[in-house]
This record gives C-alpha cells, sequence and structure tokens, in this order.
C-alpha cells in the first residue's frame, strides 16, 4: 500500500492538487514555484493579502513578547482591541473567541440567555433560507443548507426559518410566534450565492425588531472587517445591529473571532456564562489590531469600493451577450458570477491558469480578492477569468 503524509488527515475536505509554500501580496506561489493570482483569500481572511510586512513585523514581536495567559487574567491587547472594535461599530461590548461559528455560538447563546431572563421557556431565533453560520451543532442548525445538516440530526431545536431578504415574511412571525428572542442574519449572503437583499431589507428588520423587543443580530463574518466598502456592512445603511459576529478577515490569518453588542445584550453574560481558553488572546489580537491601522492607513475601504465596483463593471462589459451569464453582483470585494447552469468546473479551469476563485451555491462563481488588490491585477483577474466564462458558456 502506497501511503501519502495526507492519508493521515481526515477527509473533510476536496481539496485541489497544488500546495502553497509562500504568498507576496495578492500572489502565491506553489512548491515549483508557480504564481497564482488570489481572488479568494483564504475565504475572506487575508484582507491584507500575504506576508504584509507591517503585520510580519507586528506578530514576530508580539512572538517574542507574549503569546497566551488565558482569560482568567486581564490582557491589554484583547482591551484595546475591543474599545477599537466597539468605537468603529457604534457597540458597547466585545467578547472574543476563534472563529466565525464560535462567535455565532456566542450570538445565540445570549438570544436564549435574554429570553430566560425575560421569562421565555423556549425561545426561538429567526433566521434566513440558504444563510450559512457555521458547523457546530448550534450554527449548522441556524444555517440554510441541509446538505450542511444532513447526518447530524437531531438538530438542535429553537429556530424558525424564513426567505432571505423578505422583511415581511419576519414581520407575519410576530403574530404566530410568541416565544421568538431575535433575528440572525447575514447582510449579504456569502455561501448562499452572493445574495444581495434591498437596500432597506436591514431598516425593515430593524424596525421589526424594535417594535416586539426583538434582537437584531447581523452574521458579518465575511460580510465585516471591510470586504464591502465600509468596515461593516450594515454601516451601508443608517440602522445598529444589538449584536454582531466577525471573523474570516479580522486576524488576517490568525484565527480570531468576535461577537459585540450593545444594550440588554452587551450585560447578558456574567462570569461563568461563557468563555473560550484562546479567544483574544495576546498574539491573536495583535494580528487584528495590526489590520485594523493598516486598513485605515493604507485607506483600504475606499480601495475595495473602488476596485470591487471595477471588477464588476468590467466583468459585465466583457461578458455582456454572453448566453448563460444570469447576473454580476455584489458590494465592494464581495462579488458574485451567476450562471444559468453548475459551474464547479471553473474552479479546476481557473487553478491551471494560475488564478484562484470559488463556485458557491452551484452556479455562482464567489470572488474575494484580497483589499489591497490593485488596478492591474484586477485588470488581469477580469480578463482571465471573462476568457474562462465565456468559454465555458458557449
Amino acid at each position: 500500500m502506497n501511503t501519502k503524509m495526507s492519508d493521515y488527515l481526515m477527509q473533510t475536505y476536496a481539496r485541489l492538487p497544488v500546495a502553497f509554500v509562500r504568498g507576496e501580496g495578492a500572489w502565491l506561489f506553489d512548491e515549483q514555484g508557480e504564481k497564482y493570482l488570489d481572488a479568494l483569500a483564504g475565504i475572506a481572511v487575508n484582507g491584507l493579502g500575504h506576508a504584509h510586512p507591517r503585520l510580519v513585523s507586528a506578530l514576530c514581536e508580539q512572538a517574542g513578547r507574549l503569546i497566551h495567559t488565558s482569560n482568567l487574567y486581564q490582557i491589554r491587547e484583547q482591551e484595546r482591541l475591543a474599545l477599537r472594535l466597539c468605537s468603529l461599530s457604534g457597540l458597547d461590548r466585545a467578547f472574543f473567541c476563534n472563529s466565525g461559528a464560535e462567535a455565532n455560538e456566542a450570538a445565540i447563546k445570549i438570544a436564549r440567555l435574554v429570553a430566560h431572563n425575560r421569562g421565555i421557556e423556549n425561545p426561538a431565533i429567526v433566521v434566513m433560507e440558504k444563510s450559512f453560520h457555521g458547523r457546530t451543532l448550534a450554527t449548522l442548525s441556524a444555517t440554510g443548507n441541509r446538505k450542511v445538516q444532513a447526518g447530524f440530526e437531531p438538530l438542535v431545536t429553537g429556530f424558525v426559518r424564513v426567505p432571505f431578504g423578505s422583511a415581511e415574511a419576519v414581520a407575519t412571525l410576530a403574530s404566530h410566534h410568541k416565544n421568538i428572542v431575535a433575528v440572525l442574519v447575514e447582510p449579504y449572503q456569502g455561501e448562499g450565492g452572493v445574495q444581495i437583499p434591498q437596500a432597506d431589507y436591514l431598516t425593515k428588520l430593524r424596525r421589526i425588531c424594535d417594535e416586539n423587543a426583538w434582537l437584531l443580530m447581523l452574521d458579518e463574518v465575511q460580510t465585516g472587517i471591510g470586504r464591502t466598502g465600509h468596515w461593516f456592512a450594515f454601516q451601508h445603511g443608517s440602522i445598529l445591529p444589538d449584536v454582531m459576529t466577525l471573523a474570516k478577515g479580522l486576524g488576517s490569518g490568525v484565527p480570531i473571532g468576535a461577537c459585540l453588542a450593545r444594550g440588554i445584550a452587551a450585560e447578558t453574560f456574567v462570569p461563568g456564562k461563557h468563555g473560550s481558553t484562546f479567544g483574544g488572546n495576546p498574539f491573536a489580537c495583535a494580528a487584528a489590531l495590526t489590520t485594523l491601522q493598516v486598513m485605515e492607513d493604507d485607506l483600504l475601504l475606499e480601495n475595495a469600493a473602488k476596485i470591487g465596483a471595477f471588477i464588476r463593471a468590467d466583468l459585465l462589459q466583457r461578458l455582456e451577450g454572453v448566453a448563460g451569464l444570469r447576473e454580476i453582483r455584489g458590494q465592494g470585494l464581495i462579488i458574485g458570477i451567476e450562471l444559468d447552469r453548475p459551474c464547479g468546473d471553473l474552479v479546476k479551469q481557473a487553478l491551471a491558469e494560475k488564478m484562484l476563485i470559488n463556485v458557491t451555491n452551484d452556479t455562482v462563481v464567489r470572488l474575494l480578492p484580497p483589499l489591497i488588490m490593485t488596478h492591474e491585477e484586477a485588470a488581469l483577474l477580469t480578463e482571465k477569468l471573462a476568457a474562462l466564462i465565456r468559454a465555458f458558456l458557449e
């Protein structure tokens, strides 16, 4: 039997036949030294690109000083990060963990604890069709994707599902479900196919939640930290959530998640009600603090908006009149190109052309480039990707 090192890994991923050994900006290099344009950024993680010199320096310095102590003690880096995130978002307090799923678990626990403190014995949270909130038992139960849930029954109860983008569907629940305590929603769905709702969707949800004393909880794991051209996607409107979850781009590749809250939701956790061994350790917080500072100094929010608009417009022009193209949509540097057929083969075809993309919801090419992508790199991406899509559809 010929055993490979990869045989010792659980087969949880259908990995592509490439291994990367180093990165530089928007580029990755494989074991043979071949160069790839990264339009996925570690699935919306590497906002600063790869090996950003300021991040590398900050991490080396922090690793040489202190990596971990635990939350039994005060952590000044964590305190500074909480202040920074609350200042940027308008929320009151932060809890730090290690991933988006954990951040969403914290949000779910906050909602349930608020409900129980109000005397609601079997609280329910409104969630959306085609949503994705993680792969823990609670978050996959909240997720609106049967493929993610299959085989893990019995699922966690306490979720009521409605179509994404329909505030009216949420409003109708108020008269039928007296135990609802919160609405959990992604401002834009990523895994669900880069779905962009009407501009007033969150405003309507905010009003419904206010009228019924529900918490509005936003999953900004994929859309937060500059991805859409604002620090957070909800800032494209004029509302404030009660709870917001973050991860992915927050640490530029160093695992960190955050659950931010305001009002009663920010005061609900008390000692013993939640925790994390690694959450918010000095090393992870140094990564996040540096990420936020570089983004501000280098005007990466503006760059995300500008480069994202260029990519969408240039792809639309290059693919004009191509049968099989349904829509190009997005906000900032979260972009979806919907085709009229399953297009998973495009991922391998793009890899062969030294380009990293993703397909989600079977028919949507998803682009999540690093926020540092230049106009020249974006033009190369659109030229090569348009040619691939055109050849695939014709």
